[in-house]
């Protein structure tokens, strides 16, 4: 098993970009609230969600990549 240093703020920003986008797929299949403000934001939120799952994911990469020694 390898393990991966991140700090507090890292893995609240990992925690906040998967959180978005639950939520965000929640809304879109909830019936709650109306239909054209639960899709604006469902949509939303799983654009938000995927958008900064990116940059979340690449640095847990980088990480990974640095603290492997052969």
């Amino acid at each position: 098993m390898r393990r991966i240093g991140l700090t507090i703020p890292e893995i609240a920003f990992i925690a906040g970009t998967r959180g978005a986008l639950g939520f965000g797929a929640a809304l879109l299949l909830s019936s709650k609230i109306s239909e054209r403000r639960r899709r604006a934001l469902g949509w939303g939120l799983v654009g938000l969600g995927l958008a900064t799952t990116i940059p979340a994911a690449m640095k847990v990469l980088q990480r990974r990549d640095s603290t492997v020694t052969a």
